[in-house]
């Protein structure tokens, strides 16, 4: 099992390029279910969830071709025929985006099967507002044996309103919409870029799609889709813990190849905390050191408040800020399984339910930690590049699931970070069927 052997104390200076996201590759992957035609996707990272998701659709019948191992970040994927609709367990223990593929199997085979969903245990993603919607537009669904059953002749639009805010559940029925009959309107939708950019996936594909991006959202089915080719955005979440991984540091570092806009929130707080920010061309996001680190309060939201998906990376940054940090968090109930890996270096945190107290500045030292999800692995990582001596962090392979290469990606700025184990490389084959 991999390891990350890290040893702090040195500054990051330089340009790290942002990846495509993972969070909108996947969804705009299982969009390609909807056609029969080839749907390309560019700025694909390869990170394990792909790969994950590269096997799901080619289980199901589907063509996968990731090209060459120069032209790795694009892939055609052809549901021409879809022999099996089935997301086996098997292949989708890992991850939780195998509830997307119940959608837009629905829509274009008239059945699915679906297991239900793994991933992190950051707590409760429940499956109900994916079953609810579907079952308003017409589906009979059941539950067995862990999986999900549905069948429906065709879709029908119907009047969605979501009970609380849901991506993935946005998305699924987003794509279920497209090409069910009549008028699909969808009510409290999430707004994060990651809808905005499947809504503009899909339309590119030939649906007809209103308002992706705020809370309403019309669709009117349309009895087909067609061949695309789309441009996945960057990783706001890879972006934003790098911008942390330069202030933590008290580095000088430009992360390039994102987009500014999608940052808004990481960025205003990082300017509260006394973190000099620029925005140096419309890709790119440069941070240095201010006139010191200050505490400052986060309380996570929905898009586009500060994002759950950064908590875990805030918190290690204000272990060494000056003053006390309330961090609450409002999406997942079981987010803060970093804390006692983060105090175990040293930190000073305590935990009241969703709120976490964290008091600096805290002299962090190395330790033996352990990453027990995706983004508290970040934190912990984040963590040991300002600690005292030399930090091994086990089971990275959750680090896998959503940063492309960040070993690399960090010593090229002059992170001290090596990996040990068999190094994870997604198979590049020139196509894939089975």
């Amino acid at each position: 099992m991999d390891k990350f052997v890290i040893r702090g104390g040195n500054p990051l200076v330089g340009t790290v390029r942002v990846s495509g996201a993972k969070n909108s590759a996947l969804p705009c992957m299982a969009a390609a279910i909807l056609t029969e035609e080839e749907i390309t996707l560019e700025n694909i990272p390869q990170v394990r969830d792909i790969d994950t998701e590269r096997k799901l659709l080619a289980s199901m019948g589907a063509e996968v071709d990731f090209g060459t191992v120069s032209s790795q970040h694009r892939t055609t994927i052809s549901c021409r025929t879809l022999s099996d609709p089935v997301a086996k367990y098997e292949i989708v223990k890992t991850m939780r985006a195998s509830s997307l593929v119940l959608g837009p199997l629905l829509a274009r085979t008239g059945m699915a099967r679906v297991a239900m969903p793994g991933g992190c245990a950051i707590g409760g993603r429940p499956i109900d507002l994916h079953i609810k919607g579907l079952e308003k537009m017409g589906a009979t669904i059941i539950q067995e044996h862990g999986y999900l059953e549905a069948r429906a002749s065709r879709l029908k639009g119907a009047h969605l309103v979501f009970d609380k805010i849901t991506v993935t559940g946005t998305e699924d029925l987003l794509m279920a919409a497209v090409l069910a009959d009549g008028e699909t309107v969808m009510e409290n939708c999430a707004r994060e870029p990651e809808v905005t950019d499947l809504a503009a996936l899909l339309t590119a594909m030939g649906a007809n799609i209103e308002g992706a991006g705020t809370s309403t959202i019309r669709v009117q089915g349309v009895s087909s889709l067609h061949r695309a080719t789309y441009r996945i955005n960057p990783d706001r979440i890879e972006a934003g813990t790098y911008l942390i991984a330069g202030a933590i540091t008290r580095g000088d570092l430009t992360v390039a190849y994102c987009n500014p806009d999608h940052l808004r929130a990481v960025i205003a707080k990082l300017e509260e905390a006394g973190v000099r920010i620029d925005i140096p061309a419309a890709d790119a996001v440069r941070v240095r050191p201010g006139n010191g680190l200050f505490a400052t309060d986060i309380s996570t939201e929905e898009y586009p408040g500060f994002p759950t998906d950064m908590q875990a990376q805030y918190m290690a940054l204000a272990t060494q800020a000056e003053g006390v940090s309330l961090i609450k968090e409002n999406i997942f109930e079981n987010r803060f399984m970093h804390v006692q890996e983060l105090v175990r270096m040293g930190a000073n945190i305590k935990v009241d339910g969703r709120t976490a107290t964290v008091r600096g500045p805290a002299k962090l030292s190395a330790a033996a930690v352990m990453c027990s999800d995706l983004r508290a692995s970040a934190s912990l990582v984040l963590a040991a590049l300002v600690a005292d001596g030399e930090s091994i962090l086990d089971r990275v392979y959750h680090m896998d699931r959503g940063y492309e290469r960040i070993e690399e990606k960090l010593r090229s700025v002059g992170a001290e970070i090596q990996r040990m184990g068999n190094v994870f490389a997604p198979r590049v084959p020139a196509a894939v069927a089975d």
